[in-house]
């Protein structure tokens, strides 16, 4: 059995293991108030070059979406996202139970957001009766496997600022995002152009954990005191900072990153060269081929993988997902057993 069901199925990288076992007995302060978490975030400092930016450790993506997003806004405002945006689809209503509108954006394949997309939300939001729109979430990688460039993001960034609007970006996948071979991207870029980013390290190497990079000052007081009153603060918070040294002091991060992304590519290509369209071309670690219902039982036989929509009655849009720990004798292997099936 292959597997591709998603970048989160196996446990940590056998490095960050390691540097957890490493640590395993020592004494630490709870809470995130260890060396660990000084030094991991002292690391993110420096790789981003904006030292005055506020880090805070959290367990996953869902819990930093709706934790920032309800610190960063007043009770009134709410969040611009893609309609397929992970915290419109993808996470039971999070961002809502905090009380904050979701505007959702019908976007092209890529789920990219534009200020064109974005405008007409902020006409409506002139109405003072109305919920106001006041930060754009966005996702780096996209849901459906699109990446930013830096243009975008200036555009982007530049029409937030121009309004009075926040910009936030999820990078649960940023390490898929980066490695993409369109990418032109920095830590500093991201630093210069958001108000607030994370390196998501649950979908590239880590046991659980994501860093929230907080660079705008005004969003930085009194946020760890927001997280602690939601339940997003780990007693053992020194388990987050260990394994973000281990990913980001010599560069582990972002290998490991490519190596998933360098697999998926592989995967789509061998897809596309047997004749399989794509729902839409993908960059990053995720991928979408469209298949008939036929191969289904096929499919289900010899591989994981999540259904993803269903173009039409006869066909599957399904997607395939690969980690650090995707081998490359699975990707040939499911390529194989697909060329002997068609």
């Amino acid at each position: 059995m292959y597997h591709f069901r998603n970048d989160y199925s196996e446990g940590a990288h056998p490095e960050v293991l390691a540097a957890l076992c490493a640590t395993n007995l020592e004494e630490n302060p709870g809470y995130g108030g260890d060396d660990h978490c000084a030094r991991a975030a002292a690391l993110i400092r420096e790789q981003c070059c904006c030292l005055q930016a506020d880090v805070q450790f959290l367990i996953g993506g869902t819990q930093t979406n709706f934790t920032a997003i309800a610190a960063f806004l007043r009770p009134w405002e709410g969040v611009l996202c893609a309609r397929s945006g992970h915290i419109n689809g993808h996470e039971a209503g999070a961002v809502e139970a905090t009380g904050h509108k979701l505007f959702q954006a019908e976007t092209g394949p890529d789920g990219k957001l534009t200020a064109d997309l974005l405008l007409p939300f902020l006409e409506e939001g002139k109405n003072e009766h109305t919920v106001l729109p006041r930060l754009v979430y966005i996702s780096d990688a996209t849901e459906t496997g699109g990446v930013y460039t830096k243009a975008e993001l200036t555009a982007l960034s530049n029409f937030c600022r121009s309004h009075g609007l926040l910009l936030f970006l999820d990078g649960a996948r940023l390490g898929a995002a980066f490695a993409a071979e369109s990418n032109d991207l920095t830590l500093p870029d991201l630093a210069r152009l958001t108000d607030a980013f994370y390196i998501g390290g649950t979908k590239n190497g880590a046991l659980m954990g994501e860093a929230l990079v907080i660079v705008a000052p005004a969003l930085q007081e009194g946020f760890f005191r927001f997280k602690k009153q939601r339940g997003a603060v780990l007693a053992k918070g020194w388990l987050l900072g260990v394994q973000f040294e281990a990913l980001l002091q010599d560069g582990l991060y972002w290998r490991i990153a490519r190596h998933a992304v360098e697999m998926a590519q592989r995967l789509q290509t061998g897809l596309t060269g047997l004749g399989f369209p794509l729902l839409s071309p993908s960059e990053s670690n995720q991928i979408f081929p469209i298949v008939p219902n036929s191969l289904l039982p096929v499919l289900n036989s010899i591989c994981t993988y999540e259904v993803w929509s269903r173009p039409d009655e006869a066909h599957t849009a399904v997607r395939f997902v690969t980690s650090f720990a995707t081998p490359q004798e699975s990707v040939d292997g499911l390529l194989a057993q697909l060329a002997r099936s068609r």
